[in-house]
């Protein structure tokens, strides 16, 4: 990975701007059966180029100066498709964990997995619990996986969590508010970066689909035709490109300008 001390040159003159770029960015990624489907490759073929997409994705990121990504690897709905489908992203899943954790070590990647531990095969869970692991100190660049993953769900277990404390007279109800609910969702462990400034979607669907739901009241959305795995650094740069172009206001008129006399 490149060096992100300094803002590439590249992008300035692609019209894109150090101070503006998102700190955390979300991918849904999807259309990778399609993808494959048109390519006349097989489901399995279509997933194994996603993951050679998403490294691209990660790479492409540190060098930006963008500190995280979120990634939606596997959906607890996901579950219903062909359980081969299943199989093999489970163990596509698990190979890459693996594969990537010397290099994420290296080069000061810090993994995180969020997401149902409970779906996971074991083997996952074993090569989850390594991969935090060893990369529980690196904080150059932080990359979250949501595997097995649901934004109900998500805050289902935050609310368990409050809920227990309340019973064991740990909590009173009428203290809980929004940033102590927030403080219990699995992205709680990136602070002020837990929120993803901009949620991309491939593959032309206009819909969350439950990724992010509490993590995502001001998040820019932002949706391309392009599947997955043709999702490059050109598709990157104009998504980043839109992103520079909206005005955030989270909620807030913007000042009216003074008039002149």
């Amino acid at each position: 990975m490149a060096d992100d001390s300094e803002f590439p040159q590249e992008l300035v003159q692609r019209g894109l701007r150090k101070e503006l770029m998102p700190q955390h960015v979300a991918f849904v990624m999807d259309g990778n059966r399609r993808w494959a489907e048109a390519q006349g490759l097989t489901t399995a073929e279509g997933h194994e180029a996603g993951g050679r997409a998403l490294e691209k994705i990660l790479e492409l990121s540190a060098a930006w100066g963008i500190r995280v990504i979120t990634v939606f690897a596997f959906s607890q709905e996901n579950f219903r498709r062909p359980e081969e489908e299943v199989d093999c992203c489970m163990e596509l899943i698990e190979k890459g964990i693996r594969d990537k954790m010397e290099e994420y070590t290296r080069e000061g990647v810090r993994l995180h997995v969020i997401g149902n531990p409970s779906s996971r095969p074991a083997s996952l869970q074993e090569a989850v619990r390594e991969a935090e692991e060893m990369t529980r100190n690196n904080s150059r660049f932080h990359m979250i996986l949501a595997t097995c993953y649901s934004g109900r769900w998500d805050i289902v277990q935050a609310c368990r969590e409050l809920a227990a404390k309340v019973q064991d007279k740990l909590l009173n109800p009428e203290d809980i508010d929004e940033e102590m609910l927030a403080g219990h969702l699995s992205t709680n462990v990136l602070g002020e970066l837990a929120c993803p400034d901009m949620i991309i979607r491939t593959s032309g669907e206009l819909r969350l689909s439950n990724f992010l739901l509490w993590q995502s009241a001001y998040t820019e959305l932002y949706f391309t035709n392009a599947m997955w795995p043709a999702f490059d650094e050109e598709e990157y740069i104009l998504a980043l490109k839109d992103f520079q172009s909206r005005e955030r206001r989270f909620g807030q008129r913007k000042p009216s300008q003074p008039t002149s006399n």
